[in-house]
């Protein structure tokens, strides 16, 4: 029973995204409003830092007031894309490939500049500040390069495109010459060009993506880099298995979604290159999350230690982190559990969409298109296409 719930909400959802032209707000995009512009605060950083949490924790949306646009952006495209495949995989259906396609046709268009950077990369579509610094709109970043060049490299195989495939793999020189960052006696990748603060997700994916590029092409000098710069957060590893989000003091924190975001990246450069240290941090570290960032009725946790807010997002990372480091059956029938306490909590049956998050005593409905929708979207079709797999090989 729940699993055929399950199976008619993607649709549903995915519906409901393309009506919209996969276009909709962000958790950060409130420096976007015309009216915060027009006043003149925008000049100021902590005026900048401060708008951002207070549009990201405000429970209601006031965007169309304060004139934030709808936009697309490339990481919660790159989510649809890889959730398109993997529904591919499932359906055969030839409409759902033809429209990842002319998505991914988008994504090639999004690029951000390219005599510039000299290779594929995107960004966001909106400013964006950090305690650590300041992202303008259409700088690229780490992670929507990441995953597009993923989403890219999928869709490539499922359709023979060159271009597709080319843009993928070119962004790996991108994350070498403009992300790595240099003269550090442990080598890390940076989040955005520029920046020097550490994150533990944003320089394993970049790693990742460069060690899979390496072992794709045959090109050993980024399969190495790759495997480097890994070390450096196989040796940062806590001894419990954690890792905290990041090298700043506010980053000493240990939360669900990212300590999934490291082992999935982990996986795909132990899966370029055996690595006896890599194998072993994965371990610990799946054993950890395993073990405190989930409730014993598969409520996916935010904080390793403490369960609120539920996210949508947390959620869904949990079904691709299961997914890339077991992929066992019973891994599968826990990623249901997930799932149906996902759908459980976040859904909302009347929108046909999922909220943002769920505190003790509130919920935030606000539909998010790439940090909420997406992923979910996204989790559902990777669940129904490894029960395909699963299903297969036990016949």
């Amino acid at each position: 029973m729940l699993s055929s719930i399950r199976e008619g909400i993607a649709p549903r959802l995915f519906a409901r995204c393309s009506e919209q032209g996969f276009a909709g707000y962000d958790p950060f995009d409130y420096l976007g409003s015309r009216v915060f512009r027009a006043l003149g605060l925008h000049r100021s950083a902590l005026l900048r830092l401060a708008w951002i949490q207070f549009g990201k924790r405000l429970p209601f949306n006031l965007r169309p007031a304060l004139l934030v646009p709808r936009a697309r952006n490339a990481k919660g495209i790159a989510l649809f894309v890889l959730g398109m495949c993997d529904e591919f995989d499932v359906t055969r259906s030839r409409a759902t490939l033809d429209a990842a396609t002319t998505l991914g046709r988008w994504l090639l268009d999004a690029r951000c500049d390219r005599p510039t950077w000299g290779a594929s990369c995107w960004g966001y579509p909106f400013d964006w500040q950090a305690r650590a610094f300041f992202v303008p709109a259409g700088k690229p970043n780490v992670i929507a390069t990441s995953y597009v060049s993923r989403a890219l490299l999928r869709l490539s195989e499922l359709t023979a495109n060159d271009e597709f495939r080319t843009a993928a793999v070119d962004s790996a020189q991108f994350m070498r010459r403009h992300l790595l960052v240099p003269g550090s006696a442990a080598p890390y990748f940076s989040y955005v060009p520029g920046e020097v603060a550490f994150v533990h997700n944003a320089s394993l994916w970049a790693a990742a993506w460069c060690a899979h590029v390496g072992h794709l092409e045959a090109l050993p000098e980024l399969l190495e880099l790759g495997g480097r710069v890994a070390q450096t957060s196989v040796s940062q590893q806590a001894g419990d298995g954690s890792w905290s989000y990041g090298g700043r003091g506010h980053h000493r924190f240990v939360d669900g979604f990212h300590t999934g975001y490291n082992l999935e990246a982990l996986k795909m450069i132990e899966k370029a290159s055996a690595n006896p240290a890599i194998t072993a941090a994965i371990g610990k570290g799946y054993d950890y999350y395993r073990k405190h960032c989930f409730e014993p009725d598969g409520t996916a946790r935010y904080y390793a230690d403490s369960t609120y807010p539920l996210d949508t997002h947390g959620f869904a990372q949990a079904v691709l982190t299961l997914r890339a480091i077991d992929g066992s059956p019973a891994a599968l029938r826990y990623s249901g559990k997930v799932l149906d306490r996902c759908i459980a909590l976040m859904y909302r049956p009347a929108a046909g969409l999922f909220s943002y998050q769920r505190h003790r005593y509130y919920r935030n409905d606000i539909s998010y298109m790439r940090w909420t929708q997406a992923w979910a979207y996204y989790a559902l079709s990777v669940h129904a296409r490894w029960a395909m797999e699963v299903q297969a090989s036990a016949d």
